[in-house]
């Protein structure tokens, strides 16, 4: 946990390495101090075929999903650091956005819970 996950156009992936993203994502969430840096996990689906408001305009979504208990205040926070950074890297694509979705203490469960 956490775990940003990023849907992308394909040709995103032309101004920047995947790697690269992947890594500057990383560098910020834990640059807020709200995770530690081994449970942050960052992923990129890139898509080929997309509409976006009946276009086929580039586009980034963060979707990141966080363990419950961080303010609101913290999770915009983080959200606007991300998409700063996004834009600072992208500055040619309008579509870029991020939210934050809470896992629920009470009903998560991994391997290691087991």
């Amino acid at each position: 946990m956490p775990h940003f996950i990023m849907d992308c156009s394909q040709s995103v992936l032309e101004s920047h390495k995947e790697e690269f993203i992947i890594e500057q994502v990383h560098l910020i969430a834990y640059s807020t101090g709200l995770f530690d840096e081994g449970d942050i996990k960052v992923r990129i689906n890139p898509f080929k075929k997309f509409i976006v408001g009946n276009k086929t305009d580039d586009f980034i979504h963060v979707f990141t999903h966080i363990m419950q208990g961080r303010t609101t205040e913290q999770k915009a926070d983080l959200s606007k650091l991300v998409v700063t950074m996004l834009t600072t890297m992208f500055p040619d694509i309008t579509n870029i956005a991020m939210n934050i979705s809470d896992f629920e203490k009470a009903t998560y469960c991994n391997r290691t819970m087991l």
